[in-house]
């Protein structure tokens, strides 16, 4: 089982700078921007530098344990997560209690674009199938027709707001994954999406979204849990306006999709 750790409050933080700069922040590359550099100033990571990262924010276990208390966790059999430190807790209780665990091979390079581990069959421990480098070792890489129904995803976050709106890396690769998991139907319209981030990503203020950004139903940060009310659609498939040619010819499964559209 995941251990505690010391974990600092959001009050022990000294802000770097004023709320009302954070809120005129309006683009997502504006907002990450001013995110990693709070994160960086008050030392609320376990790394040096977060940039172009999902922060390692220090409470990351003790946010985990939030998320364990909630029914959707303890009756979900089956979870899609994303491979970032942050979430590694979430992803060793999950093989610990059985559950078949799916992460994404790293920007969906692979046909078999998921790797599944299954602890019925799988000879490594928790610990370490929960890390990247043990996933892929361990785990079997299948494609999204292989997959089963999935009942609770995992999902990182650079910030998120109350309504469940969230900013990832800005890569696009977190929403692909849901996009191809619900063309594909094994997610569903309302299978719940949950998330861990500190104290510090949480901003009180509307987030830019558009139609393939995926909201969160409940996050939890190491000081509260939070069941968010979203206000804005979540995406049904892939739209394939928003990605480019070269973008699709990168991504086997979206090559593969698009030829039988």
């Amino acid at each position: 089982m995941v251990g505690f750790e010391s974990v600092l409050s959001y009050s022990e933080f000294r802000l770097p700078i004023k709320p009302r700069e954070i809120r005129d922040m309006k683009t997502k590359d504006e907002i990450r921007d001013q995110v990693w550099s709070v994160i960086e100033q008050t030392g609320a990571a376990y790394t040096k530098t977060v940039r172009d990262r999902i922060p390692h924010f220090k409470g990351a276990e003790s946010a985990s344990l939030r998320i364990f208390e909630l029914g959707i966790w303890r009756n979900s059999r089956v979870i899609k997560g994303n491979p970032d430190q942050p979430q590694r807790p979430l992803r060793q209780r999950a093989l610990e209690e059985g559950k078949i665990l799916y992460m994404a091979v790293p920007r969906l390079q692979k046909e078999q674009c998921f790797v599944e581990l299954d602890p019925s069959v799988m000879a490594s421990s928790p610990v370490e199938a929960s890390t990247i480098s043990g996933a892929f070792q361990h785990g079997r890489l299948v494609n999204i027709e292989e997959m089963h129904q999935v009942d609770l995803v995992i999902s990182g976050s650079v910030a998120v707001n109350r309504t469940g709106i969230r900013i990832g890396k800005g890569g696009g690769f977190a929403d692909l994954e849901y996009g191809l998991a619900v063309a594909a139907g094994i997610v569903q319209h309302d299978t719940p999406i949950v998330g861990t981030v500190h104290q510090l990503q949480v901003l009180e203020q509307e987030l830019p979204w558009t139609q393939h950004d995926v909201c969160l139903d409940y996050f939890a940060t190491p000081d509260e849990l939070v069941k968010c009310s979203p206000t804005k659609p979540r995406p049904t498939g892939i739209y394939w306006e928003d990605l480019s040619p070269a973008k699709i010819k990168q991504i086997p499964a979206l090559k593969k999709l698009r030829k039988f559209l």
